[in-house]
């Protein structure tokens, strides 16, 4: 149901290695921590979609081998002091940094959450293939579901600075649960809210209300350009499915455990199929944005 994209016209920045301070770590909602990191480098240069490699320190005896990979959430590059002028006051220097959100949901994600702000991450990156709007992209629908909203709020931001009108589903477990509404209202971007609890993420549903939303019957609701989606792997095929009704371009976000994050290790292969004596491509170094499409039958 993926494929690995074209070559991109615009080529990925190098991955840097940086001892990062720590300047928010915080809990979001019942099951998640917000993770602000300085890091100018990243946050200057990193594209929409593309992930860290974290090395977690230590915790209570514990050793953590093996880095974590995180998408990144938000990318707000340093800001130089300005005097105050006629058209607006003065304003402070702001440091360039990152913002993750993750779940604690194993040893590495513990461990993580017991670093305090003011110590210091290992991050890599930024890596990854990511998110491209095609060409004279007008409208865009990002769908996202738990931390897979942070997947494709890169791609919210690059929208809003281009000037594409965006809509977002957001989903969860319950709305208490939901990333993003915050982020969302900053960027200007619709939201379309979906949660288990009334039922409004049954896929059937969701697909019913979006084909709905987007029935092309006056201008605000023709179907978009572009879908990108980040999540579990049945929202990449309600995204195909939507594609494939709409005609339009469909880029999904594939998550995996990782090793390292370069390539290195081959750990991460992608669903996609090859030749039985070619290695297939990785999700780390390929990825992790794909195209997705329906397979044929």
């Amino acid at each position: 149901m993926v494929s690995v994209r074209p070559r991109s016209a615009v080529p990925r920045p190098q991955p840097v290695w940086d001892d990062a301070e720590v300047l928010v770590h915080e809990p979001v909602g019942e099951r998640y921590r917000r993770l602000v990191l300085a890091c100018d480098t990243i946050a200057r240069t990193a594209q929409a979609g593309q992930f860290l490699m974290i090395t977690v320190p230590p915790s209570g005896g514990d050793t953590i081998l093996l880095p974590r990979p995180m998408a990144i959430h938000r990318r707000r590059p340093a800001t130089p002091a300005r005097p105050a002028t006629a058209h607006g006051p003065a304003t402070a220097a702001t440091p360039g940094t990152v913002e993750l959100i993750y779940g604690t949901v194993g040893r590495g994600t513990r461990a993580l959450a017991a670093v305090p702000v003011g110590g210091n991450l290992q991050l890599t990156g930024p890596l990854g293939r990511g998110f491209e709007f095609p060409a004279a992209t007008r409208t865009a629908l990002l769908i996202g579901r738990g931390v897979g909203v942070c997947g494709v709020m890169g791609a919210a931001e690059d929208a809003a600075a281009a000037g594409i009108r965006t809509t977002m589903v957001l989903s969860g477990r319950n709305p208490q649960q939901l990333l993003g509404r915050t982020d969302c209202a900053e960027l200007g971007v619709t939201v379309l809210e979906a949660t288990d609890h009334d039922g409004s993420s049954d896929l059937a549903a969701l697909k019913t209300r979006l084909l709905t939303e987007f029935d092309g019957t006056t201008p605000g609701r023709t179907p978009p350009d572009v879908v990108m989606v980040c999540g579990a792997g049945v929202l990449a095929r309600l995204a195909a499915e939507l594609g494939a009704d709409w005609g339009v371009t469909v880029q999904a976000s594939l998550e995996a455990h990782m090793a390292c994050g370069l390539g290195y290790c081959h750990g991460c292969a992608a669903p996609v199929s090859t030749d039985p004596s070619v290695e297939g491509p990785l999700v780390c170094a390929d990825g992790p944005v794909f195209d997705a499409v329906l397979p044929v039958v």
